[in-house]
C-alpha cells in the first residue's frame, strides 16, 4: 500500500467523481483509476460502487476513509516536522475553537503569536466543540480550543482546562436592566423572551437544561443564529440570551448580568490527540497561549474569567481524557 495510492482514494471519496479527482491530484485519470484497482486487489475488496454517473463509498470504502484521512495528515506532519528540525523557519499550526473564542479571547491571543512568529501560518477553523474534536482525531487540526466535558471516551484525546468562565445574560444598553439587579436568577428568563442559537451551540444546551432544571420552558422569540447573529437580535431587542462573557469585548451597545447561584459555568480546554506529538509549530503555539493567559491582568480578565494554569510551560493543573467529568459545568 502506497501513500500516493490513499491519496487518490481520499480525493475520489471526496469529489465522489473519478476524472475530477484526477484534476485535484494533477494526475491523468487512467492513472489514478489504475492505482485504485491495483489498492482494491492489495485489500481484496472494492472500495467504491462504480454505478454510471453514481460513485459511492462501499462499506469497506468507508471504513477505511477515515485511517486513510488520519494517515496521510501524519505524514504531512512529520514531513513539517523534519522541515523544522532542518531549521527551515517556518511551520504551520491548524486550530479549532468554538465560535464564542473565536469572537472574544482568541483574536487578541492570534495577533500576538503572529508578530512574535510570522513565518508560521495559521489556519483557524469556527466550529462546535464536538465537530472540532471530530477532525481533531481525523488529524485535520493540531490543536482545539473546546468546551468541557464531552462525552467521549477515545483515549487518543487528552485536555488541558485553561480557562473556566461565567455564563452572563445579556441585554440591550438601550433598555433597562432585566431586572435591575446586579445578578439575575434563571427563574427570572421563565417569562421573558429568548434568543437561542442553532442546534449544535453547547451554550443552547446548557441554557434549555437550565431553564427546563428550575421548572419551565423557555419562550423563544428567534432561534438558530450563530453567535454573532445572536449578539445582534439581542441588541435590536428581540430578547435577552445567555451567552459566554467573553463575547461582550467591544460590545458596548449589549449588557452581561451575571446569573445568580447556581451560576452556569464552563471550562475551556486546548486538546490534543496523545498518539500525535505536537509539532514545533503547535507547541509554541501552546506555550504562547499559556504566556498571554498568566499575563492578563485582573482588569483584563473582569470578574467572570479565570485562568486555570500555572505555568506558561507546562500541561496545566490537569491533563485528562475527554470525558463527562465536571458535568456540573455547562459548556
Amino acid at each position: 500500500m502506497q501513500f500516493q495510492q490513499l491519496a487518490y482514494f481520499v480525493a475520489v471519496a471526496r469529489t465522489r467523481h473519478f476524472t475530477r479527482a484526477a484534476e485535484l491530484s494533477r494526475v491523468a485519470q487512467p492513472s489514478l483509476s489504475k492505482q485504485i484497482r491495483s489498492l482494491e486487489r492489495e485489500l481484496g475488496a472494492p472500495l467504491f460502487s462504480r454505478a454510471r454517473g453514481n460513485i459511492t463509498l462501499t462499506p469497506a470504502g468507508e471504513a477505511l476513509l477515515p485511517l486513510a484521512q488520519r494517515m496521510l495528515t501524519d505524514l504531512e506532519t512529520a514531513r513539517r516536522e523534519v522541515a523544522e528540525l532542518a531549521g527551515v523557519r517556518r511551520g504551520r499550526v491548524r486550530l479549532g475553537a468554538t465560535p464564542s473564542l473565536c469572537a472574544g479571547l482568541l483574536a487578541d491571543v492570534l495577533a500576538d503569536f503572529h508578530t512574535r512568529f510570522p513565518g508560521i501560518e495559521l489556519q483557524v477553523e469556527e466550529s462546535g466543540s464536538r465537530d472540532l474534536i471530530r477532525d481533531l482525531g481525523r488529524g485535520e487540526l493540531d490543536l482545539a480550543l473546546i468546551i468541557l466535558p464531552l462525552q467521549s471516551s477515545d483515549p487518543d484525546f487528552s485536555t488541558t482546562p485553561i480557562l473556566r468562565e461565567n455564563l452572563v445574560v445579556v441585554s440591550p444598553m438601550s433598555q433597562p436592566s432585566p431586572n435591575g439587579r446586579a445578578s439575575i436568577r434563571i427563574t427570572e428568563l421563565r417569562q421573558r423572551a429568548l434568543v437561542m442559537f442553532r442546534r449544535g451551540y453547547d451554550v443552547r444546551e446548557a441554557t434549555l437544561r437550565a431553564c427546563r432544571a428550575a421548572g419551565f420552558e423557555p419562550d423563544l422569540a428567534v432561534e438558530g443564529g450563530e453567535m454573532d447573529a445572536v449578539l445582534r437580535f439581542v441588541e435590536a431587542g428581540l430578547g435577552l440570551a445567555v451567552v459566554p462573557s467573553m463575547v461582550l469585548k467591544n460590545r458596548p451597545g449589549l449588557r452581561g448580568t451575571p446569573l445568580a447561584r447556581p451560576r452556569l459555568l464552563r471550562t475551556v480546554a486546548l486538546a490534543r490527540r496523545k498518539d500525535v506529538e505536537p509539532s514545533h509549530s503547535a507547541d509554541a503555539f501552546r506555550r504562547h497561549f499559556n504566556e498571554y493567559l498568566l499575563g492578563m491582568s485582573k482588569e483584563d480578565l473582569g470578574p467572570d474569567l479565570e485562568v486555570l494554569i500555572s505555568d506558561a510551560g507546562a500541561g496545566g493543573p490537569e491533563e485528562e481524557r475527554l470525558s463527562g467529568r465536571n458535568a456540573e459545568e455547562s459548556n
